[in-house]
């Protein structure tokens, strides 16, 4: 079985830094990225925006390449705090992040916005755990993907599982959405 490539994070050393013969490992693999970067930073410039979410939203959507939460909602940098995860589920760690963002990041509103044609939509974890087993040659067993096979349900349950956070504000508004791939509507789900 293949090893998984392993790449160093974090700190750069000060050649690879500054251009230096001495760069990390299988940089190439990332070299799109870091011209793009460059390419980025000669029109960059310090906005000012602050950490706090200047439009006081947040927003929890999947992490569907379709989905450009900023632009879908009218948004700029600096205006929500956008949290993403596979089929737009209300996890531990998304709950950690809207705790965060409503006690010190200035929310005051989420939007959960959920999608069309979405991968976690209509299987269920043993057919997500079977088909990512057989891929990767492991036991998938124990994986949790949060799969629906009703959308609408799990929405609301979702929307349920923020509202009653007793580390979230009492008077946190939450809103739950569709957003249609195909045409670009953004349609209320009545919670």
């Amino acid at each position: 079985m293949p090893t998984r490539q392993r790449h160093r994070l974090g700190r750069a050393p000060p050649e690879a830094v500054t251009g230096g013969a001495a760069c990390w490992q299988n940089q190439s693999m990332f070299d799109d990225l870091l011209d793009a970067n460059r390419r980025y930073q000669t029109e960059f410039h310090d906005s000012g925006v602050l950490g706090a979410a200047a439009k006081g939203l947040a927003v929890l959507t999947c992490i569907d390449s379709r989905i450009d939460p900023l632009a879908l909602l009218g948004l700029r940098a600096g205006d929500a705090k956008i949290i993403r995860n596979a089929g737009a589920r209300v996890t531990d760690d998304s709950l950690r992040s809207l705790v965060v963002a409503a006690n010190l990041l200035g929310v005051t509103r989420v939007c959960v916005v959920q999608h069309t044609d979405c991968a976690m939509v209509g299987s269920t974890d043993d057919e997500i755990r079977a088909r990512i087993g057989a891929m990767r040659g492991v036991d998938a067993t124990g994986w949790d993907f949060l799969t629906t096979t009703d959308q609408l349900a799990t929405l609301h349950d979702d929307i349920e599982l923020i509202e009653s956070c007793p580390l979230l504000p009492p008077d946190l508004q939450v809103g739950g959405f569709i957003f249609d791939v195909h045409s670009g509507e953004l349609v209320p789900v009545d919670t």
